[in-house]
């Protein structure tokens, strides 16, 4: 069974759906989560014109991962997925239970979110980095040059 996804945004998903789940199969495999998460996709036409803007976040309450569309390139939103695929195999493991504060500025003052934030950081990026060369291998006419 592979991620419902909830396109909740005026984004065409059509040419980038079969790399989403391609994306999740590679990292449930990688990352070693069990089940799969819900995707959704929202436009934030307000939230898109801030610099520093949100791009995504993990709910761990329902395993909902929400990517904001407005502006961003696809690749950059499937590398925000990954990011928040991480997030959402430390909410299996447990990680989440009792994380403590959660607020603004969480990453610098709970040193338990700093930490899985780090790892999401680095996990995410390179599951996504490797899934990338990995198509680009396989297909190099229709996706650029590999690497």
């Amino acid at each position: 069974m592979a991620s419902k996804i909830y396109n909740e945004s005026t984004l065409n998903l059509e040419e980038v759906e079969e790399l989403l789940h391609n994306l999740v199969d590679f990292a449930k495999k990688r990352l070693g989560f069990s089940d799969y998460p819900a995707i959704r996709f929202l436009d934030d036409e307000e939230n898109s014109r801030k610099v520093l803007g949100k791009t995504a976040n993990y709910n761990p309450g329902n395993s909902v991962i929400s990517i904001y569309t407005s502006g961003r390139h696809p690749k950059d939103m499937l590398r925000s997925v990954s990011h928040e695929l991480v997030h959402h195999k430390q909410n299996e493991d447990g990680r989440f239970s009792n994380a403590g504060f959660t607020g603004s500025g969480y990453a610098q003052k709970n040193s338990d979110l700093r930490e899985l934030e780090r790892e999401a950081y680095e996990k995410g990026n390179m599951c996504f980095r490797d899934w990338e060369d990995g198509i680009k291998q396989q297909n190099p006419t229709i996706y650029n040059e590999w690497r």
